[in-house]
């Protein structure tokens, strides 16, 4: 049984259990929710620290030393910490082989697996400035996409066309976290009604089924104040 303490970085104690998950504390980052994700799917305990983004807790010099980027989430075990959820993925396959696994076993679907995750997070931006993920919580974005957005977008479909085959239920045979993580892209639009080919929408909806999607989805959260 997979145990998840909450706890904010303030409130937390030297005495913990092994692994600790460091989000931020409105549970809205993308990427956040891609490593608790992978926990979940590790079944593995962990206890999830919350970090205040909005005082700026990530830039004081307790969590600094800790997450070396500022950033989060950051993984602790046993005193290792690690940041950047694509590392934090194939840190837990390691670490557990003999579980489930988070990136696929063949090597190239493994390497095509890998250059997807760099690619969404290393693209796209404009797709995640016009529709920040908060959205996928809170709702619906009025202002249309920009030309910029669009062709971006164009360019997210044709990525996933290619690589989901058709009547595929994930892109490498089982599924793999590199799902979750070009589901969280999709999702961007789906769930602020933008138009997805309803092949893409089905697949996202596939993947917010999952239970440790709906696990992080279940989280409460507190809307942002309207200014």
């Amino acid at each position: 049984m997979q145990r998840i303490h909450v706890v904010s970085a303030r409130e937390r104690s030297m005495e913990s259990t092994k692994l600790q998950l460091y989000v931020g504390a409105d549970f809205v980052s993308a990427f956040a929710m891609s490593a608790f994700v992978a926990l979940k799917e590790k079944q593995l305990s962990f206890e999830l620290v919350t970090v205040d983004l909005k005082t700026r807790e990530n830039y004081k010099a307790t969590y600094h030393d800790l997450s070396l980027t500022n950033k989060i989430p950051t993984l602790v075990h046993e005193g290792f910490a690690l940041s950047e959820s694509s590392a934090i993925a194939e840190y837990l396959d390691e670490l557990s082989p003999g579980s489930k696994k988070l990136l696929p076993h063949d090597i190239r679907q493994r390497a095509r697996a890998r250059q997807l995750q760099a690619w969404l997070r290393s693209d796209l931006l404009v797709v995640r400035k016009e529709r920040p993920f908060d959205l996928v919580y809170f709702g619906k974005k009025d202002n249309p996409l920009s030309d910029e957005a669009r062709a971006a977008v164009d360019r997210l479909f044709f990525v996933a066309d290619r690589l989901l085959q058709e009547g595929a239920e994930h892109l490498f045979g089982d599924w793999s976290i590199a799902d979750t993580d070009l589901a969280i892209m999709l999702n961007r639009l789906v769930a602020n009604g933008d138009p997805v080919p309803s092949r893409l929408v089905a697949y996202v909806h596939r993947q917010w089924d999952r239970d440790s999607v709906r696990a992080w989805m279940d989280i409460e959260r507190v809307a942002p104040a309207i200014q």
